[in-house]
């Protein structure tokens, strides 16, 4: 008896799977490249008071730099997912982070290119934004095809610990880089590391040979077959896939806020305190969390559950568990096209993230008051949860006859 297409191409998946040793050895380092990237991500919010200082930045005009990143953050997201899906995730990952960690290298050399710091600065955020915009959407494809379905949970959690760890890591070395060296320093720092970063993959655990034969598809361009082709209508139909949508939006919208905002924050409530502590403690409560909410998701799905929500503690603990239900829920919804959906739904939230960070910097501006921006970010965090607690599920929604129209 012949296997159907649906399982010829489950067992394709199943050979193609990363053995035990492969998926430490990728974990490892993904969760090194998710730090990096936070790093490098970060270094602005850190520096923005000292900028804002050096280059006579209001709170509206430091506003646009922060928001800036998510302008072209937002724009290839569904690219990112589209490439990772099609030749590769891990290729995709090292050909950015090259890109964006040689930006963050040379921002300081970039700010002295002219007077219009504001111009220059708001330039290389949205270059940015659009090189680091590839990289979940290409993760969530690469990790929804190599690793197991009941380890899928806590490899993604890990991963994405690495986000609060970057954070954390510029919080405090950033902190004492910009006490000691000036702003430029933390720019440096972060642009140096991911370049090393970018070496170390290129020469252990990815061949020369398929990264050029990746550049020479991406050349030539992506030929969309039949059986690659997004099942548009039938994800779009689907309740849950717009829970997953709106939830990933909000938990996206809120961490981007806290983020960006965070650090003027306590250096202009707690003047007199050392900025490392307060760049660092709210982090730390979101490793453990994310960490333990991933261990947690797959034992509640090797109970027989389903749709396990994002487990939500308090803000920067919440953005890091909603690794172990959104993002996971969206590789269980369709780990045919993850990345692609995964890039619909982090481009809403770069979109939101866009709004939302410069409304913070105009609440702020007007009002004078943070209050109105933690309420904020309350408001967002609870509609998205709402929502996935209502529609949220995990049955697969990508597969179809052949004969339907896609």
């Amino acid at each position: 008896m012949q296997p159907t297409p649906d399982e010829a191409r489950r067992d394709r998946a199943g050979d193609s799977q990363w053995s035990r040793p492969e998926c430490q050895a990728w974990t490892g380092t993904l969760l090194l490249g998710t730090c990096l990237l936070y790093c490098a991500r970060s270094s602005m919010p850190i520096c923005t008071v000292s900028m804002s200082q050096d280059f006579g930045w209001n709170k509206k005009e430091a506003g646009i730099v922060l928001s800036s990143f998510f302008w072209g953050y937002c724009l290839t997201q569904v690219v990112g997912g589209h490439l990772g899906d099609r030749i590769g995730g891990e290729k995709v990952i090292l050909l950015s982070a090259s890109a964006w960690g040689s930006i963050t290298a040379v921002t300081p050399l970039l700010a002295q290119l002219s007077s219009a710091h504001l111009a220059f600065m708001t330039f290389s955020r949205i270059l940015m934004g659009l090189l680091q915009g590839v990289y979940f959407p290409a993760l969530t494809s690469l990790l929804s095809q190599k690793v197991r379905d009941s380890e899928r949970a806590f490899t993604y959690s890990t991963v994405g610990a690495g986000s609060q760890f970057g954070t954390l890591l510029t919080g405090a070395v950033g902190s004492l880089l910009l006490e000691w060296y000036g702003w430029q320093s933390v720019f440096y720092f972060s642009g140096g590391l991911t370049l090393l970063w970018v070496w170390y993959v290129y020469r252990y655990l990815l061949s020369g040979k398929d990264l050029v034969l990746a550049l020479g598809v991406l050349a030539q361009g992506l030929p969309v077959s039949r059986h690659s082709r997004v099942p548009w209508r039938r994800l779009f139909r689907k309740p849950a896939v717009w829970a997953a949508v709106i939830s990933q939006l909000s938990a996206a919208c809120s961490f981007f806020v806290l983020i960006s905002w965070l650090p003027t924050f306590f250096k202009e409530t707690f003047p007199d305190a050392k900025g490392w502590i307060f760049n660092v403690v709210p982090w730390l409560v979101a490793i453990p969390a994310s960490l333990f909410s991933g261990f947690l998701s797959d034992h509640l799905i090797n109970q027989g559950y389903t749709a396990v929500p994002p487990l939500q503690v308090t803000e920067p603990s919440r953005c890091g568990s909603s690794c172990s239900g959104i993002s996971v829920n969206i590789q269980d919804l369709a780990p045919s096209c993850a990345g692609f959906l995964f890039g619909v739904a982090n481009t809403a939230g770069a979109l939101a993230g866009v709004v939302g960070v410069c409304l913070g910097g105009y609440l702020i501006e007007t009002t004078g008051s943070w209050t109105c921006l933690f309420n904020l970010v309350a408001i967002i965090s609870n509609l998205g949860l709402c929502t996935f607690l209502v529609f949220g599920q995990a049955q697969r929604v990508d597969l179809s006859s052949t004969h339907e129209d896609l």
